[in-house]
Protein backbone atom coordinates (compact mmCIF):
# COMPACT_ATOMS: atom_id res chain seq x y z
CA UNK A 1 0.00 0.00 0.00
CA UNK A 2 2.86 2.37 0.84
CA UNK A 3 4.36 1.73 -2.60
CA UNK A 4 1.01 2.40 -4.27
CA UNK A 5 0.61 5.65 -2.33
CA UNK A 6 4.12 6.74 -3.38
CA UNK A 7 3.38 5.91 -7.03
CA UNK A 8 0.09 7.83 -6.83
CA UNK A 9 1.85 10.80 -5.20
CA UNK A 10 4.60 10.74 -7.86
CA UNK A 11 2.02 10.55 -10.63
CA UNK A 12 0.23 13.61 -9.23
CA UNK A 13 3.52 15.54 -9.06
CA UNK A 14 4.34 14.66 -12.67
CA UNK A 15 0.88 15.70 -13.86
CA UNK A 16 1.11 18.95 -11.90
CA UNK A 17 4.50 19.67 -13.44
CA UNK A 18 3.16 19.06 -16.93
CA UNK A 19 0.27 21.42 -16.28
CA UNK A 20 2.59 24.13 -14.94
CA UNK A 21 5.35 23.61 -17.52
CA UNK A 22 4.10 26.08 -20.17
CA UNK A 23 3.89 28.81 -17.57
CA UNK A 24 7.35 27.97 -16.23
CA UNK A 25 8.80 28.06 -19.72
CA UNK A 26 7.16 31.42 -20.38
CA UNK A 27 8.49 32.85 -17.13
CA UNK A 28 12.01 31.71 -18.00
CA UNK A 29 11.80 33.27 -21.49
CA UNK A 30 11.14 31.17 -24.58
CA UNK A 31 13.85 31.72 -27.19
CA UNK A 32 13.50 31.36 -30.96
CA UNK A 33 16.29 32.03 -33.40
CA UNK A 34 16.80 32.65 -37.11
CA UNK A 35 20.14 33.01 -38.89
CA UNK A 36 20.20 36.73 -38.09
CA UNK A 37 18.02 37.30 -34.99
CA UNK A 38 17.34 35.92 -31.54
CA UNK A 39 13.83 36.42 -30.11
CA UNK A 40 13.33 36.13 -26.34
CA UNK A 41 9.75 36.11 -25.07
CA UNK A 42 9.56 38.49 -22.11
CA UNK A 43 5.80 38.09 -21.67
CA UNK A 44 3.24 36.24 -23.75
CA UNK A 45 3.68 37.43 -27.37
CA UNK A 46 6.10 40.22 -26.35
CA UNK A 47 9.59 39.60 -27.71
CA UNK A 48 12.96 41.28 -27.11
CA UNK A 49 14.98 40.99 -30.32
CA UNK A 50 18.75 41.10 -30.78
CA UNK A 51 21.04 40.27 -33.66
CA UNK A 52 23.00 37.00 -33.72
CA UNK A 53 25.98 38.65 -35.42
CA UNK A 54 25.56 37.34 -38.94
CA UNK A 55 24.02 40.70 -39.96
CA UNK A 56 25.08 43.99 -38.41
CA UNK A 57 21.94 45.23 -36.64
CA UNK A 58 23.62 47.52 -34.03
CA UNK A 59 20.43 47.98 -31.97
CA UNK A 60 17.72 45.91 -30.32
CA UNK A 61 14.07 45.76 -31.32
CA UNK A 62 10.82 44.72 -29.68
CA UNK A 63 8.07 42.73 -31.40
CA UNK A 64 4.52 42.60 -30.04
CA UNK A 65 2.36 39.93 -31.65
CA UNK A 66 -1.41 40.36 -31.68
CA UNK A 67 -4.25 38.13 -32.83
CA UNK A 68 -4.28 39.74 -36.29
CA UNK A 69 -1.09 41.75 -36.69
CA UNK A 70 2.30 42.72 -35.32
CA UNK A 71 3.87 45.88 -33.92
CA UNK A 72 7.65 46.31 -34.25
CA UNK A 73 9.72 48.84 -32.33
CA UNK A 74 12.86 50.13 -34.09
CA UNK A 75 14.11 49.05 -37.50
CA UNK A 76 17.88 48.65 -36.99
CA UNK A 77 20.78 50.36 -38.71
CA UNK A 78 20.26 49.69 -42.45
CA UNK A 79 17.60 48.46 -44.87
CA UNK A 80 19.50 45.14 -45.07
CA UNK A 81 19.27 44.67 -41.30
CA UNK A 82 15.56 45.52 -41.35
CA UNK A 83 14.94 43.07 -44.20
CA UNK A 84 16.68 40.38 -42.16
CA UNK A 85 14.41 41.18 -39.20
CA UNK A 86 11.29 40.98 -41.36
CA UNK A 87 12.48 37.71 -42.91
CA UNK A 88 13.03 36.31 -39.39
CA UNK A 89 9.56 37.07 -38.01
CA UNK A 90 8.09 33.73 -39.21
CA UNK A 91 10.05 31.94 -36.46
CA UNK A 92 7.59 33.50 -33.98
CA UNK A 93 4.49 34.48 -36.00
CA UNK A 94 2.75 34.37 -39.37
CA UNK A 95 0.90 37.66 -38.71
CA UNK A 96 1.68 40.74 -40.87
CA UNK A 97 3.38 43.83 -39.48
CA UNK A 98 0.90 46.71 -39.09
CA UNK A 99 2.89 49.27 -37.06
CA UNK A 100 6.54 50.25 -36.76
CA UNK A 101 7.45 52.60 -33.88
CA UNK A 102 10.68 54.61 -33.87
CA UNK A 103 11.97 55.17 -30.32
CA UNK A 104 14.01 58.08 -31.74
CA UNK A 105 15.56 59.23 -35.00
CA UNK A 106 19.13 57.95 -34.67
CA UNK A 107 20.50 55.92 -37.57
CA UNK A 108 20.96 52.67 -35.66
CA UNK A 109 17.26 52.60 -34.73
CA UNK A 110 15.53 54.12 -37.75
CA UNK A 111 17.58 53.67 -40.91
CA UNK A 112 15.81 50.41 -41.64
CA UNK A 113 12.43 52.16 -41.97
CA UNK A 114 12.47 52.13 -45.77
CA UNK A 115 12.55 48.30 -45.85
CA UNK A 116 9.11 47.96 -44.28
CA UNK A 117 6.16 47.51 -46.68
CA UNK A 118 4.22 50.63 -47.64
CA UNK A 119 1.21 49.23 -45.80
CA UNK A 120 3.04 49.57 -42.48
CA UNK A 121 2.25 52.70 -40.49
CA UNK A 122 5.37 54.28 -38.96
CA UNK A 123 4.85 56.03 -35.62
CA UNK A 124 7.24 58.47 -33.98
CA UNK A 125 7.56 61.78 -32.23
CA UNK A 126 7.07 64.93 -34.29
CA UNK A 127 10.78 65.74 -33.74
CA UNK A 128 11.74 62.34 -35.17
CA UNK A 129 9.70 63.04 -38.29
CA UNK A 130 11.32 66.46 -38.66
CA UNK A 131 14.77 64.89 -38.45
CA UNK A 132 14.15 61.99 -40.84
CA UNK A 133 12.16 64.06 -43.34
CA UNK A 134 15.03 66.52 -43.84
CA UNK A 135 13.10 69.40 -42.34
CA UNK A 136 15.99 69.99 -39.91
CA UNK A 137 18.78 69.16 -42.35
CA UNK A 138 20.25 65.98 -43.81
CA UNK A 139 20.71 63.41 -41.02
CA UNK A 140 23.29 61.62 -43.19
CA UNK A 141 25.54 64.66 -42.79
CA UNK A 142 25.04 65.12 -39.05
CA UNK A 143 27.99 64.74 -36.69
CA UNK A 144 26.41 61.76 -34.90
CA UNK A 145 25.94 59.69 -38.04
CA UNK A 146 29.33 60.66 -39.45
CA UNK A 147 31.15 59.95 -36.18
CA UNK A 148 29.92 56.34 -36.22
CA UNK A 149 29.99 55.61 -39.97
CA UNK A 150 33.04 57.41 -41.36
CA UNK A 151 35.42 54.95 -39.71
CA UNK A 152 33.76 51.82 -41.11
CA UNK A 153 35.92 51.56 -44.28
CA UNK A 154 39.07 51.71 -42.15
CA UNK A 155 37.68 49.02 -39.85
CA UNK A 156 36.89 46.81 -42.84
CA UNK A 157 40.40 47.23 -44.25
CA UNK A 158 41.99 46.49 -40.86
CA UNK A 159 39.92 43.34 -40.39
CA UNK A 160 40.89 42.12 -43.87
CA UNK A 161 44.56 42.70 -43.08
CA UNK A 162 44.33 41.02 -39.67
CA UNK A 163 42.62 37.97 -41.19
CA UNK A 164 45.30 37.67 -43.87
CA UNK A 165 48.08 37.85 -41.26
CA UNK A 166 46.47 35.48 -38.73
CA UNK A 167 48.06 32.00 -38.64
CA UNK A 168 45.62 30.35 -36.23
CA UNK A 169 42.77 28.91 -38.36
CA UNK A 170 40.08 29.44 -35.70
CA UNK A 171 40.99 33.08 -35.10
CA UNK A 172 41.39 33.65 -38.85
CA UNK A 173 37.91 32.27 -39.51
CA UNK A 174 36.43 34.55 -36.81
CA UNK A 175 38.18 37.58 -38.31
CA UNK A 176 37.01 36.65 -41.80
CA UNK A 177 33.44 36.36 -40.59
CA UNK A 178 33.61 39.70 -38.81
CA UNK A 179 35.16 41.27 -41.91
CA UNK A 180 32.32 39.96 -44.07
CA UNK A 181 29.65 41.32 -41.71
CA UNK A 182 31.28 44.75 -41.54
CA UNK A 183 31.86 44.87 -45.29
CA UNK A 184 28.19 44.07 -45.89
CA UNK A 185 27.29 46.84 -43.42
CA UNK A 186 29.59 49.29 -45.21
CA UNK A 187 27.94 48.49 -48.54
CA UNK A 188 24.45 48.83 -47.04
CA UNK A 189 25.09 52.30 -45.62
CA UNK A 190 24.97 53.73 -49.13
CA UNK A 191 21.46 52.35 -49.66
CA UNK A 192 19.90 54.29 -46.78
CA UNK A 193 17.09 56.68 -47.65
CA UNK A 194 15.92 58.33 -44.40
CA UNK A 195 12.22 57.49 -44.07
CA UNK A 196 10.17 59.45 -41.52
CA UNK A 197 7.15 58.39 -39.47
CA UNK A 198 3.82 59.10 -41.15
CA UNK A 199 1.97 59.16 -37.81
CA UNK A 200 3.33 61.49 -35.14
CA UNK A 201 2.67 62.34 -31.53
CA UNK A 202 3.60 65.21 -29.29
CA UNK A 203 3.08 63.73 -25.82
CA UNK A 204 1.14 60.46 -25.88
CA UNK A 205 -0.61 57.95 -28.10
CA UNK A 206 -2.43 54.77 -27.13
CA UNK A 207 -2.99 51.78 -29.39
CA UNK A 208 -5.26 48.85 -28.58
CA UNK A 209 -4.10 45.65 -30.23
CA UNK A 210 -6.43 42.68 -30.41
CA UNK A 211 -4.64 39.82 -28.66
CA UNK A 212 -5.37 36.23 -27.78
CA UNK A 213 -6.44 37.45 -24.33
CA UNK A 214 -8.63 40.32 -25.49
CA UNK A 215 -7.27 43.83 -25.99
CA UNK A 216 -3.65 44.78 -25.31
CA UNK A 217 -2.94 48.42 -24.43
CA UNK A 218 0.22 49.85 -26.02
CA UNK A 219 1.15 53.35 -24.88
CA UNK A 220 3.68 55.45 -26.81
CA UNK A 221 4.89 58.19 -24.47
CA UNK A 222 7.14 61.22 -24.83
CA UNK A 223 8.19 61.79 -21.23
CA UNK A 224 10.50 64.69 -22.03
CA UNK A 225 13.73 65.40 -23.87
CA UNK A 226 16.63 63.09 -23.05
CA UNK A 227 18.84 61.16 -25.51
CA UNK A 228 17.33 63.27 -28.32
CA UNK A 229 14.60 65.86 -28.60
CA UNK A 230 12.04 63.23 -29.58
CA UNK A 231 12.53 60.11 -27.48
CA UNK A 232 9.47 57.95 -26.92
CA UNK A 233 9.05 54.90 -24.71
CA UNK A 234 6.68 52.06 -25.53
CA UNK A 235 4.85 51.00 -22.38
CA UNK A 236 2.75 47.86 -22.01
CA UNK A 237 0.90 48.41 -18.72
CA UNK A 238 -0.71 44.95 -18.56
CA UNK A 239 2.59 43.17 -19.13
CA UNK A 240 4.50 45.75 -17.01
CA UNK A 241 7.15 46.14 -19.72
CA UNK A 242 8.69 49.33 -21.12
CA UNK A 243 10.96 49.67 -24.17
CA UNK A 244 13.18 52.73 -23.74
CA UNK A 245 15.34 52.94 -26.85
CA UNK A 246 18.50 54.82 -25.85
CA UNK A 247 16.89 56.98 -23.17
CA UNK A 248 17.85 54.35 -20.61
CA UNK A 249 19.84 51.14 -20.70
CA UNK A 250 22.15 49.02 -18.59
CA UNK A 251 25.13 51.33 -19.20
CA UNK A 252 26.05 54.88 -20.15
CA UNK A 253 24.23 56.24 -23.19
CA UNK A 254 25.64 58.25 -26.09
CA UNK A 255 25.04 61.93 -25.34
CA UNK A 256 26.08 63.71 -28.53
CA UNK A 257 22.50 64.86 -29.24
CA UNK A 258 21.26 64.72 -25.66
CA UNK A 259 19.54 67.22 -23.42
CA UNK A 260 21.71 66.37 -20.44
CA UNK A 261 20.17 69.09 -18.27
CA UNK A 262 16.62 67.78 -18.84
CA UNK A 263 17.43 64.08 -19.01
CA UNK A 264 17.28 63.37 -15.22
CA UNK A 265 13.74 64.79 -14.98
CA UNK A 266 12.66 62.68 -17.95
CA UNK A 267 14.08 59.62 -16.23
CA UNK A 268 12.13 60.52 -13.10
CA UNK A 269 8.96 60.36 -15.22
CA UNK A 270 10.13 56.98 -16.50
CA UNK A 271 10.55 55.70 -12.93
CA UNK A 272 6.95 56.71 -12.21
CA UNK A 273 5.69 54.14 -14.74
CA UNK A 274 4.58 50.85 -13.22
CA UNK A 275 6.90 48.34 -14.89
CA UNK A 276 9.00 45.32 -13.92
CA UNK A 277 11.13 44.91 -17.05
CA UNK A 278 12.94 47.63 -19.01
CA UNK A 279 13.96 46.65 -22.54
CA UNK A 280 16.79 48.91 -23.77
CA UNK A 281 17.84 49.79 -27.28
CA UNK A 282 21.24 48.24 -26.56
CA UNK A 283 22.19 45.56 -24.07
CA UNK A 284 20.26 43.17 -21.87
CA UNK A 285 16.89 43.72 -20.17
CA UNK A 286 16.95 45.61 -16.87
CA UNK A 287 14.78 44.33 -14.02
CA UNK A 288 15.33 47.06 -11.42
CA UNK A 289 14.83 50.82 -11.26
CA UNK A 290 18.13 51.31 -9.42
CA UNK A 291 20.15 51.77 -12.65
CA UNK A 292 17.88 54.71 -13.53
CA UNK A 293 18.82 56.44 -10.28
CA UNK A 294 22.51 55.75 -10.94
CA UNK A 295 22.29 57.26 -14.41
CA UNK A 296 20.41 60.32 -13.11
CA UNK A 297 23.26 60.93 -10.66
CA UNK A 298 25.84 60.58 -13.43
CA UNK A 299 24.03 63.00 -15.72
CA UNK A 300 23.57 65.61 -13.00
CA UNK A 301 27.24 65.40 -12.00
CA UNK A 302 28.42 65.56 -15.61
CA UNK A 303 26.31 68.66 -16.26
CA UNK A 304 27.64 70.42 -13.17
CA UNK A 305 31.29 69.57 -13.84
CA UNK A 306 31.05 70.55 -17.50
CA UNK A 307 29.33 73.82 -16.60
CA UNK A 308 32.20 74.62 -14.21
CA UNK A 309 34.77 73.95 -16.95
CA UNK A 310 32.82 76.16 -19.34
CA UNK A 311 32.74 79.01 -16.82
CA UNK A 312 36.54 78.70 -16.40
CA UNK A 313 36.94 79.27 -20.13
CA UNK A 314 38.23 75.82 -21.08
CA UNK A 315 37.44 74.51 -24.55
CA UNK A 316 35.14 71.53 -24.92
CA UNK A 317 38.11 69.37 -25.91
CA UNK A 318 40.10 70.46 -22.84
CA UNK A 319 37.11 69.82 -20.60
CA UNK A 320 36.57 66.37 -22.13
CA UNK A 321 40.14 65.41 -21.23
CA UNK A 322 40.00 66.74 -17.66
CA UNK A 323 36.52 65.93 -16.34
CA UNK A 324 36.77 63.16 -13.75
CA UNK A 325 33.71 60.91 -13.40
CA UNK A 326 35.45 58.09 -11.53
CA UNK A 327 33.21 58.74 -8.51
CA UNK A 328 30.64 56.75 -10.50
CA UNK A 329 32.92 53.77 -11.20
CA UNK A 330 31.01 51.51 -8.80
CA UNK A 331 28.13 51.65 -11.29
CA UNK A 332 30.16 52.09 -14.49
CA UNK A 333 33.36 50.10 -14.29
CA UNK A 334 34.85 51.62 -17.43
CA UNK A 335 35.35 54.90 -15.53
CA UNK A 336 38.88 54.29 -14.27
CA UNK A 337 40.52 57.61 -15.19
CA UNK A 338 39.60 61.20 -16.08
CA UNK A 339 38.18 61.76 -19.54
CA UNK A 340 34.72 61.90 -21.13
CA UNK A 341 33.44 61.37 -24.68
CA UNK A 342 34.18 64.74 -26.35
CA UNK A 343 30.95 64.48 -28.35
CA UNK A 344 29.00 64.66 -25.09
CA UNK A 345 30.96 67.68 -23.86
CA UNK A 346 30.61 69.53 -27.17
CA UNK A 347 26.87 68.98 -26.93
CA UNK A 348 26.70 70.30 -23.34
CA UNK A 349 28.72 73.36 -24.36
CA UNK A 350 26.26 73.92 -27.20
CA UNK A 351 23.37 73.85 -24.72
CA UNK A 352 25.18 76.15 -22.29
CA UNK A 353 26.09 78.72 -24.93
CA UNK A 354 22.85 78.88 -26.93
Amino acid sequence: MKILRRVARLTCLILASLILLPGLLSAQGRVEESDSHRFTEIAEDVWHVVGTGSVYTMSNSMVVVGARDVLVVDSHVTPDAAEALLASLPVITDKPVHYLVNSHYHFDHAHGNQAFPESVEIIGHRFTRAKLSGEMGNVLEEATFRSFSDGVPTLVANLERQAAEESDPVRRAALQERHQVQRDYMDAIGDVVPTPPNITLEAEMTLFQLSERGSREIRVLHLGRAHTGGDVVIFLPQERIVFTGDMMGPGLAYMGDGHVDEWPATLEALKALDFDVLLPGHGAPVRSKDPITHFQAYLTDLWQKTSAMNRRGLSAEQAAEQIDMTDHSDNYRQLQAPGVDPRAIRRIYELLEN
